[in-house]
This record gives C-alpha cells, sequence and structure tokens, in this order.
C-alpha cells in the first residue's frame, strides 16, 4: 500500500503542475471564500487614531510639505496594519486628514475615485467641484464625484482641516481608476457660491422642471445645521436600538446614497446612551464630531474622544456608548453599504447573548497599540 500511495502521490503532484502550466487550476484544491460553517468573523482588526496624534502630525507636516507641484494635496492617510500594504483603514475605503493653510491653493485635479469632506475646524474656506464654489464650515459634508474637477483654496486667516473619504481600493480593484490635473492651478467657478445647497437643499423639494434622477447627489454640500437639527428632530420620537439616532446622508432625486459607492451617516448618541451589538457584511470608518465615548469591537473597547478617528471591519460585533451624562457625541461615518445593496449581498445579525451586550475581554491599547510600531 506504501508503494501504491507514494505512487498516487507522484502522479498528482505531476498532474497539479501539467495543468498549472496549462493556466488552470483545480477547484477542489482552492481556498474556500468564507468560513466553511457559515458563520462570519471579521477579516482583519479594527483600528483607532487619536486626534492628537494627527494634529499633531499636520502642525509638523505644514512645515516640510506644500500644497502645489511638490505635494498636490497636504494630507496624512489613515493606515490599518491589517489590510496593509494598502495605505487605508478598510479593504473598500480610504481616510486622510488633510490641512490647506492661509492663502493655499490645492491645485485641481480629477479621478475616477469618488471622495467626501466632512468639515472637521476652520471656516469659510473653498472647495470647488466642476465649477460650483462650495463654502466649509465644521460639521459640512462635501460631495466629489467621481470624475468631476476639484480644488481647494483657503483665503481665512486660519488653517482648514477636514476628512478626506474615498472609495480608492475598491475603484483600483475594479481596475477603474484613472487621475487628471487640471492644466491650470484651479479650475474656475462657473456657479453661485453654494449653488447647489440653494437648488436642492430643502431635502423634499426640486424644480418642477427636473424630472430626471441620478445615483449621484446633484446636492453636492449637506450643512451642518441641517444636519444637527434633523438629529434632534428625530431624537424626540425614535431611535435604533444598534445606532441610537442614526441618519443617512440622501440623494435628494431618489432618496438613496449621495454616491453609488459610499454611504455617509451621521449619529447622534444621547447621554448614557449604551447601544445593543450588532454585526453586518459592511464597513464604518468613524470621526468623532463631538464628545466622547466608547466602542466594543468583537470585545475589545475602543475609547474614542471628540476628533478622532476608528475604522471597524466588516463583521465584527459592535456597540457604542456614550458617557457623558449630559451631552449628546455626535459620530460621522462612510461606509461601503451602496455596493452591498446594489450586489444583493447586505447581511445583518443582532448580538443575542447577555441582553444584546458583549463583556469587555481587552482595551483597545491592550490587544492592538503595538501593531502600527
Amino acid at each position: 500500500m506504501a508503494i501504491e500511495q507514494a505512487s498516487l502521490t507522484e502522479i498528482s503532484d505531476v498532474f497539479y503542475r501539467d495543468v498549472q502550466s496549462l493556466g488552470m487550476s483545480p477547484l477542489w484544491r482552492s481556498t474556500q471564500p468564507g468560513p466553511r460553517d457559515g458563520v462570519p468573523a471579521a477579516p482583519y482588526q479594527p483600528c483607532h487614531w487619536s486626534w492628537s496624534d494627527i494634529e499633531r502630525s499636520l502642525v509638523r507636516a505644514a512645515a516640510i510639505v506644500k500644497p502645489g507641484p511638490e505635494a498636490e494635496r497636504r494630507a496624512l492617510q489613515l493606515c490599518n496594519p491589517g489590510v496593509a500594504p494598502s495605505p487605508s483603514p478598510t479593504h473598500t475605503l480610504t481616510a486622510a486628514v488633510q490641512m490647506v493653510m492661509p492663502g493655499e491653493i490645492a491645485p485641481s485635479h480629477r479621478h475616477t475615485m469618488a471622495a467626501i469632506r466632512f468639515i472637521i475646524q476652520g471656516d469659510g474656506a473653498i472647495t470647488m467641484v466642476n465649477g460650483e464654489p462650495l463654502s466649509m464650515t465644521p460639521g459640512d459634508l462635501i460631495l466629489t464625484p467621481g470624475w468631476c474637477w476639484h480644488g481647494h483654496i483657503n483665503r481665512t486667516e486660519a488653517p482648514m482641516i477636514w476628512m478626506d473619504g474615498l472609495d480608492v481600493p475598491l475603484v483600483r480593484s475594479l481596475k477603474a481608476g484613472l487621475y487628471e490635473g487640471y492644466p491650470d492651478e484651479l479650475h474656475p467657478a462657473t456657479k453661485p457660491i453654494d449653488h447647489s445647497v440653494s437648488r436642492y437643499g430643502s431635502g423634499h423639494l426640486r424644480p418642477v422642471w427636473e424630472q430626471t434622477s441620478t445615483k449621484i447627489s446633484p446636492m453636492l454640500k449637506f450643512p451642518w445645521a441641517q444636519t444637527e437639527q434633523s438629529l434632534r428632530d428625530l431624537a424626540k420620537v425614535d431611535s435604533s436600538p444598534f445606532d441610537d439616532v442614526a441618519m443617512q446622508y440622501t440623494n435628494p432625486s431618489t432618496g438613496g446614497h449621495v454616491l453609488p459607492t459610499m454611504g455617509c451617516w451621521m449619529q447622534l448618541l444621547r447621554p448614557e446612551a449604551h447601544t445593543r451589538a450588532h454585526r453586518h457584511s459592511t464597513c464604518h470608518v468613524y470621526h468623532v464630531f463631538r464628545g466622547s465615548g466608547s466602542t466594543i469591537v468583537d470585545g475589545v473597547q475602543i475609547d474614542w474622544k471628540q476628533g478622532d478617528f476608528f475604522a471597524l471591519p466588516p463583521d465584527c460585533w459592535h456597540e457604542h456608548l456614550n458617557r457623558s451624562s449630559s451631552e449628546p457625541a455626535f459620530l460621522f461615518s462612510t461606509n461601503d453599504l451602496p455596493v452591498f445593496e446594489s450586489l444583493g449581498l447586505y447581511r445583518e445579525d443582532a448580538y443575542a447573548e447577555r441582553d444584546g451586550h458583549q463583556e469587555v475581554v481587552a482595551s483597545y491599547a491592550a490587544r492592538y497599540g503595538d501593531s502600527r510600531n
């Protein structure tokens, strides 16, 4: 039998080499696409970035690099070691923090990757998107759909800082990434400032002569004042057991997501709110706009405060806590939900044990604190 087995092994090895040389692979030797028991699990770790580290690094960057020929964008990418070598917080989304100093211009360019800007600090700078000047104040969400000319100009007396979120890993995986620089420094304005906000800003009304709809929101800026008021109004009447008071930014012409590849949310966690845990097939990148609290991810507690960022992989159990007894916390996030919904792949489960709350087994610092060193 030993000789027969050795002979079979030799025959098999020759067969596998032969089919490989012919550009084929035996399916029965391939790695399965997911857990064999059908139970999902997070494919990589969550990640957390503190605002103090980000801000200090931006100040240092301002002293050594300037937007223009040297570097079109002074932006620091957030890198999760769990998705290395991709310099991104999740496998489908990138996030960076960009700073434009007084008097600076970040030159116009365009790319097939879609982008969002969530404004963190500063007031009054302009992002130019396909000829529309969009004013920037903290809490505003600004869209840059794919292949739109866009650049930034700061004529104020203070630095402007915002979050950049893009679908770069997803678009690159589809081999659809294209880039083009604008021949001049800044694409010119062809519309009044905040034109699309004036046209569609009511959210539930549109000009009667416009009958077309598109998966890309025609409104390119969502002002913070309207967002906050909507959240506070919703908090009076309803909430989610998993996300507390959470709202999705929507396309005013369809009611769907603002972009085909990225969803944008804003959450209000009421004082002392503690949501139940759940998991879903999508990933999220969070920015703490206001407040402080914790998010428990697969039993690991991430403590966060204003300005921090954290990223959650798909299929991780997670729940949120607002530590304050008097003030709400606001969390902005981007996600890849539109892609999963369009492909029919979205899945969500509620945590059934311990009344919906996980046991905390470690702090983020203890479990992952050294992983980026």
